[in-house]
């Protein structure tokens, strides 16, 4: 196996060695014409580094929403199917408990968010 992973190393190793070198300029400029032959408009994005961060922050907000809501609906069947059992009853209603905190959290987060980023962008532009 050793043999084989090393000889696989290698080759790759060597391949990627003679490969022709191309800038990044270059690149850019291929896919620039590219993007115009297809009929897409090439245009820097001139989004600031704050609206990207305040993007970032809104997507990763969201997926938090998505674990409490996913959270709630297992305490939920939890609780549901519990028939009786009072330890996963318990266990629902610490998962329940829990996850409304992190609600709270995560609306406070959004919230300041908003707050500071919306009057960031009054005082830069």
């Amino acid at each position: 196996m050793k043999k084989y992973l090393s000889t696989f190393l290698l080759t790759a190793g060597i391949l990627f060695s003679f490969a022709p070198q191309a800038s990044a300029e270059n690149h850019i400029d291929i896919s620039q014409q590219i993007a115009g032959k297809s009929g897409y408009s090439v245009q820097v994005s001139d989004t600031t580094l704050s609206e990207t961060v305040g993007k970032i922050i809104k997507i990763v907000l969201g997926f938090l929403g998505t674990i409490f809501l996913a959270l709630t609906v297992y305490a939920g069947v939890l609780w549901l199917t519990a028939a009786g059992n009072e330890e996963n009853i318990e266990k629902a209603n610490k998962i329940l408990k829990t996850s409304v905190i992190g609600l709270i959290i995560i609306l406070s987060a959004y919230t300041i968010t908003f707050f500071v980023l919306t009057n960031l962008f009054r005082v830069t532009s």
